[in-house]
């Protein structure tokens, strides 16, 4: 069986490495998936999400010209590539005369914080210099 970009395999774990993991595919070759291409989301420690000895499917990315094979497990999922519903909620969008009436609120609030800290600080107006 030759090993083509987009094919979708069974492997196992044979190594890991901080950059990544060796995955042996089933015609004997081995191939790396680097750490980025794990999970989804931001991989930290690649021991926390794969074990040696572990069966995983892969997708092939690349090929080499020097027979190294890149493979992706987040890009084997089914799933892979659909988007889902957004994780937030958009705010509702202000006006400009509504976001400027916002700052000049919050900067006066913050002016009068600031000289109430002042004048605490310093003892307020007419204070005794000793």
């Amino acid at each position: 069986m030759s090993i083509e970009v987009g094919s979708k395999l069974q492997g196992k774990v044979t190594g890991i490495t901080n950059f990544g993991a060796f995955v042996e595919l089933p015609d004997g070759k081995t191939g790396l998936v680097h750490i980025s291409e794990v999970a989804d989301n931001y991989v930290k420690d690649i021991n926390e999400h794969l074990s040696q000895g572990d069966e995983v499917e892969v997708k092939v990315i690349n090929v080499g010209d020097d027979g190294k094979i890149g493979l992706s497990i987040k890009k084997a999922k089914e799933n892979y590539g659909r988007r889902t519903a957004p994780k937030k909620p958009r705010k509702p969008v202000e006006s400009f005369e509504q976001k400027m009436n916002n700052f000049l609120k919050d900067s006066e609030d913050r002016l009068a914080s600031l000289k109430k800290q002042t004048e605490t600080k310093r003892g307020g107006r007419g204070a005794k210099r000793g």
